[in-house]
């Protein structure tokens, strides 16, 4: 057999593999990888250094007066009048030499570890922050230097979305640049005087003589420690206002010292067992005008944020408002003195919100009453949603519904009869425990009645009543039954659902102005550090027909003049509104000592065509009781500020809509079915007349309106059948109850009644 041949050979293989390429094939090709990905990756490179500097060209020059300048923010009132500085002389400089060594350790052990090693921009850090941010979704860690933070607060916005990588490769370049030129310990030194304490303090100097009355070099070891992880998220580590998260966060700072070895472990376990408060003094404020706008500076400053994500204490923002300063001031008197109103106590509390009724500006507001000098930015109880307002509710829940979707009429008969809630066997009750029988829309709502509120709720519907609130601004998570007349909901999220005296301002603003409702607005104006300017303002959004606002604010009108709300009484001023009071359960009746009427919470809210105004008061303990002797302070507050703002405005009756007629004393939405037949009608008269019609309902005696009452609200009509029995008085006093009953806040089966939120 003939040996095979060198190609046959070859294409031999064992077990008919096909032939191993040869090594230097592999080699080849292996090189050939290696040198397209290291091409690839100069190009990336080069072409990342080309994009860095065409960024870096047109960053900001180094500025030492912006390096040691604060950063704060101005606002100015509606007339342009700076009225608060955030920042003004409320800084004191510390120099170099007397900056502790612990200071510099906890700064550098929470901040920057690698603070003395690098220039200004740490790899390590950039990266090590990237794996972090891959691996943990839920917390990011930022990879700037202690450099980087005092370039971005001397020279940049710190809104996240101004973060592009742009600002990113500038804020590197000017730290690269700043390291060049300053010492380790002078940047320290700029960082330590720059950033924003809490309680409008800039500078950690200042900081430590406000909160301890001492200088930086004579804070012990946790003291120093609570100022050094602080700037992170200022107002949430503030000790006074979050005492928890600031220990939290100054042990943090002890556990990176003893890691890094700055301080020994018996430095540790003391520091860590010393009180958040030790040494901890009262604030002080060198600025009485300060507290007259205080609730109204923190509204601004919150929705300065969620409008434009910008920072007040290091965007550095000149703030336009829309502040009444004089009408601030004398809110502030009324609420706070003794010449306007008579309290029954230094503790009853008292919130207010002023709106412009046609554009929803806030034009004042106040949060409490007789609040201490070491607040600053304190509880807002304007805005809080955590109170009930009672029958307040009614308006914009029932009755404005139902003109709304059903196009009810205010003349149209309701039986006010014992009734209970659907699905359930309690009981609704009215406040004076008697029932009325058959009587007008007007009528059970100039007069509070419970019974016919709540059967206008279940009539709508808590869908349709719900989808009517929500373009007034006001949800509820699950709207109930009980919010026919009560605000109570279990559901909070912070002011997202409930209602507030802001809220209840705007809502009722929407009835003064036709149906548009308009969201409160604080902020006017915003000019930035770069030349720029923001501006702000409403579209407003349709609420309800105009027959609809209407309707509601004729009835509103007679509960000042002869209904629930005659202390609410301005002479010679067109103007509507409407009490509330809420109730306390049986259980916490029988826990509170007391004689007569007694309740949480009393409100009102009343409106003119130029102004909305809402009133609450009550103890922040809830239960602590309005007695009957006060019952009537929410309208006594309304009644002194509504006459001071409406002095130099002038004062005009609504016009009534082509959409409505007034037949007699009732208005019809022309077309509805609830329109009587009738021989003549003046279609657009504002005043109430006596024209005759054929009825097509026979309503007893006692629902009759009297037609020849004046439509303003402003006429103290004679004594009638229809009058409360204490007409000078909100929601006339029960015995051993309260004025508006408070329903179960549950429609299921035989509820229990729900105590109000505390």
């Amino acid at each position: 057999m003939a040996n095979p041949s060198r190609s046959q050979k070859n294409k031999r293989t064992s077990k008919g593999k096909k032939p191993t390429p040869p090594i230097s094939q592999k080699r080849h090709l292996g090189l050939k990888i290696l040198i397209t990905l290291f091409s690839l990756l100069c190009v990336a490179l080069l072409a990342g250094i080309g994009l860095f500097f065409f960024y870096v060209k047109d960053a900001p020059a180094l500025s030492e007066k912006k390096l040691d300048a604060t950063i704060s923010s101005k606002l100015y009132d509606s007339d342009g009048n700076l009225f608060e500085d955030l920042g003004a002389e409320k800084r004191e400089k510390v120099s170099a030499t007397k900056i502790p060594q612990e200071l510099d350790d906890a700064i550098v052990s929470v901040e920057d570890r690698r603070f003395f090693k690098h220039n200004g921009v740490d790899p390590v850090r950039i990266m090590g922050s990237v794996v972090h941010n891959v691996t943990n979704k839920g917390s990011l860690q930022g990879g700037s230097t202690l450099t980087q933070q005092l370039v971005k607060l001397s020279f940049f916005s710190t809104k996240t979305s101004d973060q592009t990588l742009r600002r990113k490769a500038q804020e590197a370049w000017l730290a690269i640049q700043l390291e060049k030129k300053n010492s380790k310990q002078e940047i320290l030194t700029y960082y330590i005087n720059k950033v924003y304490m809490a309680n409008g303090l800039y500078g950690m100097e200042t900081a430590a003589e406000a909160y301890f009355g001492k200088e930086l070099q004579y804070l012990t070891i946790a003291q120093t420690a609570l100022l050094a992880g602080m700037p992170q998220a200022p107002n949430s580590y503030d000790p006074y206002q979050h005492p928890e998260a600031a220990k939290e966060r100054r042990d943090t700072v002890l556990y990176t010292m003893l890691k890094n070895k700055k301080i020994s472990q018996e430095d540790y376990d003391k520091a860590t067992k010393e009180a958040i408060d030790a040494g901890l003094l009262p604030l002080e404020t060198d600025n009485h005008e300060r507290k007259i706008a205080d609730n109204y500076v923190k509204e601004v400053i919150d929705q300065v944020e969620e409008k434009t994500g910008k920072n007040v204490y290091t965007d550095g923002l000149e703030i336009y408002t829309n502040l009444d300063t004089d009408a601030q001031n004398q809110l502030y008197s009324i609420v706070n003195g003794d010449e306007y109103v008579q309290y029954p106590d230094e503790e009853l509390q008292i919130a207010a919100t002023l709106v412009d009724s046609q554009t929803g500006k806030v034009s004042a507001q106040i949060g409490g009453r007789n609040i201490a000098d070491d607040v600053y930015l304190g509880m807002n109880r304007a805005v809080n949603t955590n109170r009930d307002f009672g029958s307040t509710v009614k308006p914009i829940t029932d009755y404005g519904p139902a003109f709304e979707y059903l196009q009810k009429s205010t003349g149209d008969q309701i039986i006010d009869q014992p009734y209970t809630y659907e699905g359930t066997k309690t009981e609704v009750k009215n406040w004076d425990n008697s029932y009325q029988g058959s009587i007008t829309l007007r009528k059970a709502l100039y007069d509070s009645r419970n019974v016919p509120a709540v059967k206008l709720f279940n009539e709508v519907g808590a869908e349709d009543v719900g989808k009517f609130l929500k373009k007034l601004g006001i949800q509820y998570k699950d709207i109930q039954q009980a919010n026919a007349i009560s605000s109570n909901t279990e559901t909070q999220d912070g002011t997202k659902y409930g209602i507030s005296t802001e809220k209840m301002a705007a809502a009722y603003a929407a009835f003064a102005n036709g149906g548009t409702y308009n969201e409160p607005l604080y902020i006017n104006k915003i000019k930035y550090q770069d030349g720029s300017e923001q501006t702000f303002s409403n579209e407003g959004k349709k609420a309800m027909e105009p027959y609809t606002a209407y309707m509601v604010t004729d009835i509103l009108k007679d509960v000042i003049s002869k209904g629930t709300g005659t202390k609410a009484q301005i002479a010679n001023l067109f103007q509507a509104g409407k009490t509330g009071t809420s109730n306390y359960t049986d259980d916490e009746l029988a826990k509170i000592p007391h004689y007569g009427s007694i309740s949480p919470d009393v409100m009102f809210t009343g409106f003119t065509p130029h102004y909305s105004l809402s009133i609450w008061a009550g103890y922040d303990d809830r239960m602590t009781p309005i007695t009957s002797q006060s019952e009537g302070i929410a309208q006594d507050v309304y009644r002194e500020f509504m006459s001071y703002v409406s002095e130099n405005v002038s004062n005009e009756d609504w016009t009534m809509p082509n959409d409505v007629l007034r037949i007699g004393n009732e208005l019809y939405v022309k077309g509805a079915s609830s329109v009587p037949v009738q021989p003549s009608y003046s279609a657009q008269s504002s005043y109430r007349n006596t024209t005759s019609f054929s009825q097509t309902m026979t309503p007893t005696s006692s629902s009759v309106e009297a037609e020849t009452s004046a439509e303003s609200s402003t006429v103290i009509p004679e004594s009638s059948e229809e009058t409360p029995p204490e007409s000078s008085v909100s929601e006339p006093a029960l015995p051993s109850s309260s004025n508006e009953q408070q329903p179960p806040a549950s429609s299921a089966e035989q509820p229990e009644p729900t105590p109000e939120p505390s």
